[in-house]
């Protein structure tokens, strides 16, 4: 089965916010929310700077820990990507302390990230970032496909950025975005091991099946409740009954 992935150059990423926007409006992201934060980053030392821009963004981890923590099953992994189904969250936010880069949000007490256009992609289009990208800093495509090109990016441009590399391969089990960097991870603010921030492991033999357990016992009592308060109810229904016949009777004998 092919695993998909996105390509991100930021040898060639302008910082339009072109991806932003598409982003945004594609996927009628509610006010204050977005799956794309673009900032400039500079360094070296006067004169001799360097800009750059940073594409903060869900990297889709093989390994991911998001999906590793969820206790519903609302983040999985399908095609090689991290999908959400934002109907089955529990809004517990396991995944937002879970992630190495800070990716998923709470809005109105649910998670929330990219998703990689989805639907938009089942129905044969490209994910909207990668459609309105000017410099073609942006691809997507089967995975292997994506790579072969970082790297091919990355040895073009090694003459300038003699420290160019290319990042996900490996990280994380294998990023669902692969990054063309023209230095090193820490100059855009990624970690060079991302690391999940819970204890995964231990969450998952500890934490998780409590969580089912609570979540098991909630729905329990949910459905004793929902049986007593229809019997009361019922038993309303009886009394106001008998009480109207009682009524009826009596207007009847006099």
């Amino acid at each position: 089965m092919a695993t998909y992935a996105f390509l991100l150059d930021l040898a060639r990423c302008i910082g339009c916010q072109a991806c932003v926007v598409a982003c945004k409006t594609g996927n009628e992201l509610p006010l204050g929310t977005k799956y794309i934060t673009i900032s400039e980053r500079t360094q070296g030392t006067f004169p001799n700077l360097q800009g750059g821009f940073q594409n903060h963004r869900c990297y889709h981890c093989t390994d991911a820990s998001c999906v590793a923590v969820c206790p519903t099953g609302a983040l999985f992994k399908e095609d090689g990507l991290t999908r959400m189904d934002r109907a089955k969250c529990s809004g517990c936010t396991y995944c937002v302390d879970a992630c190495p880069f800070g990716v998923p949000v709470m809005v109105d007490g649910i998670s929330t990230k990219c998703d990689a256009c989805t639907a938009v992609v089942k129905a044969g289009g490209q994910p909207w970032c990668v459609k309105t990208c000017p410099s073609h800093a942006l691809m997507y495509g089967e995975r292997d496909q994506i790579l072969a090109e970082a790297q091919a990016r990355v040895e073009s441009i090694k003459a300038r950025y003699p420290n160019a590399q290319v990042y996900g391969e490996k990280e994380a089990g294998g990023l669902g975005v692969v990054v063309v960097l023209p230095d090193s991870p820490e100059v855009v603010d990624l970690p060079v091991d991302p690391q999940p921030k819970l204890l995964v492991t231990g969450w998952q033999k500890a934490v998780q099946p409590l969580t089912l357990g609570l979540t098991s016992l909630s729905v329990i009592v949910t459905g004793i409740a929902a049986v007593i308060a229809r019997r009361n109810h019922m038993q309303e229904l009886k009394t106001l009954h008998q009480a109207e016949t009682a009524g009826s009777e009596k207007a009847g004998e006099e």
